[in-house]
């Protein structure tokens, strides 16, 4: 179990909650009857989330604790959705500000923590009542206080399980939850992100699948009709936007005109987490739509406004995404690196072996939804995988082209068409990818026995697509060995021969692969590069 939260286990956190969220979203959408019965606080919980993960993911993995939870706060500020979606974007504002200063959190500091976190999402809400996301919160805050422990495992486990207790009684606290024979859905959703992060402290092997005893229903209702609360039945759109600009006094103004103007209202803002860019947020159940804009417009400058009709309950698809296609590479070498650039790749240089969340940080910095995603290394295949099922939890579309050479990535890269549909540029570049022949000559550094006989440290090795073919010993002089090598490796058919020089390939290299091959073969064209990679003299490509 750990001892303190850091900002591996923030990360943790995040992946697991979304995950968690993703599984439990149709049950909390079903049983959302309070404030509104649309049937979407599980929806707005998982976009939430996903943006505080979206956050999360884009900081290095050597990023402190307070560093990942203030960016997780302000994620999940910036993609809040819903009532439910502000106040848990206030819960984690209210964790960072009192840890934002820490390097590790043990349980005396979360319990602080929870409540401050209790403290700002009550004040987010213009009429708390009893039996919702805050009764749950205070329950949770208040048994961790009264359990005494600085052991955050215990903590935890404790604030879970007044949780789970106080969301049980919420069904005898609303008279719209005790109609429709439910749980608050709000108070639900708190319950999996506290059940995610026990998991993640107890170092559960799958964090995300909670383990909730409390039932989503207290009886059966086939059919949820439970009636707004008292005012709301009258607004029939709910208007949500961020603010960059005001003051505390220009919020207060602009909360005081949306309740004029209509019901559930939250002006919310990060608290100066980021005292660069302060940002609000601003929710409103309404009918004037314009009358809520123009007064963020006399507040500040506000964007990402979304505009939703209850009668409707069309899902809205996120606005974080700034491009539609982008492609990310793993290679090593700067020269090799500089080609990738230079096709408008992303790049992570793999020669210093990136982490998971170095690779997640480049993916999630893109801002792209869809994500082409080159290993250039069998060895990295398995690292790109991992990081592109854990892309998808926030939503981002991130498929795996296998490459296993920066030579097949060249070649999969030069027909990436961002006009193309998605699914067919996928395909082409697969398809260009496994059309070329990948091979590389290297200094053999350790005794061992191959498909072609026994080699000794510093011999030279050919090796066509993963398999040695060829051994040469007792010289010093690549150029001949190079040259059998790009022999075994061409066809009748072979168009374009492509060379990427290592680091410590000799100067005079290059030319002499270029005479072979224009006596031996003149209708091969041939492209010479400095790769500067370290890990053998020669990369070649056949097409």
């Amino acid at each position: 179990m750990l001892q303190a939260l850091d900002a591996a286990a923030v990360r943790r956190w995040a992946v697991a909650a979304v995950a968690a969220l993703d599984a439990s979203r149709d049950a909390i959408d079903r049983i959302n009857v309070f404030p509104v019965p649309d049937g979407d606080t599980g929806t707005n919980l998982l976009h939430t989330m996903r943006s505080a993960l979206d956050a999360v993911l884009r900081l290095p993995e050597e990023e402190r604790l307070g560093t990942a939870l203030v960016a997780m706060a302000k994620g999940a500020l910036m993609g809040a959705r819903g009532n439910s979606g502000v106040i848990v974007s206030q819960i984690l504002r209210g964790v960072a500000e009192v840890l934002r200063d820490k390097e590790l959190a043990d349980g005396a500091a979360f319990t602080d923590a929870l409540g401050r976190a209790d403290e700002l999402a009550t004040a987010a809400v213009a009429q708390p009542q009893p039996g919702t996301i805050l009764s749950v919160l205070h329950a949770a805050y208040l048994a961790a206080r009264e359990s005494g422990s600085a052991q955050l495992g215990e903590i935890i486990g404790v604030a879970a399980k007044a949780a789970a207790t106080a969301l049980t009684e919420t069904a005898n606290q609303l008279a719209d939850l005790a109609r429709a024979g439910v749980v608050d859905a709000g108070g639900r959703g708190l319950l999996v992100l506290l059940d995610t992060l026990s998991g993640v402290i107890e170092e559960r092997e799958n964090p995300e699948r909670t383990d909730l005893d409390t039932p989503v229903a207290v009886r059966d209702a086939a059919t949820l009709t439970g009636q707004r609360e008292s005012g709301s039945m009258d607004y029939q759109y709910e208007v949500m936007y961020l603010l960059a600009g005001p003051d505390e006094r220009a919020a207060a103004a602009l909360r005081e005109t949306l309740s004029g103007i209509g019901d559930c209202v939250a002006v919310v803002g990060d608290g100066g987490l980021d005292p660069d860019d302060p940002l609000w947020s601003v929710h409103v159940h309404c009918n004037d739509i314009g009358a809520a804009i123009e007064a963020g417009i006399r507040a500040g400058r506000p964007h990402r406004i979304t505009v939703m009709r209850f009668a409707e309950q069309i899902e809205a698809a996120p606005a974080r995404f700034a491009a539609q296609r982008a492609v990310v590479v793993l290679a090593a070498g700067e020269g090799v690196l500089g080609l990738f650039r230079g096709e408008g790749a992303a790049v992570v240089d793999a020669e210093r072996l990136p982490s998971l969340a170095d690779l997640s940080a480049v993916l999630a910095g893109t801002r792209a939804a869809h994500v082409v995603l080159l290993p250039n290394s069998a060895e990295l295949t398995s690292l790109a995988d991992e990081a592109a099922v854990q892309s998808q939890l926030i939503g981002q579309d991130v498929v795996v082209v296998s490459t296993s050479s920066p030579v097949q990535g060249l070649a999969a890269l030069a027909v990436h068409d961002r006009n193309r549909r998605a699914g067919d540029d996928v395909v082409a570049m697969a398809e260009a990818a496994a059309a070329t022949r990948r091979g590389r000559l290297e200094v053999a550094t350790e005794e061992a026995i191959t498909w072609v006989g026994r080699c000794q440290p510093g011999d030279l090795l050919g090796v066509i697509d993963g398999e040695v073919v060829l051994i040469s010993t007792g010289t010093l002089d690549p150029s001949y060995p190079a040259a059998q090598l790009v022999e075994r490796m061409l066809s009748a058919d072979s168009e374009l021969v492509t060379v990427l020089l290592g680091r410590d390939a000799p100067e005079t290299l290059a030319a002499r692969i270029q005479e072979h091959l224009r006596i031996s073969r003149p209708d091969v064209e041939v492209a010479v590069y400095p790769g500067g990679q370290a890990d053998c003299l020669l990369h070649i490509g056949v097409e």
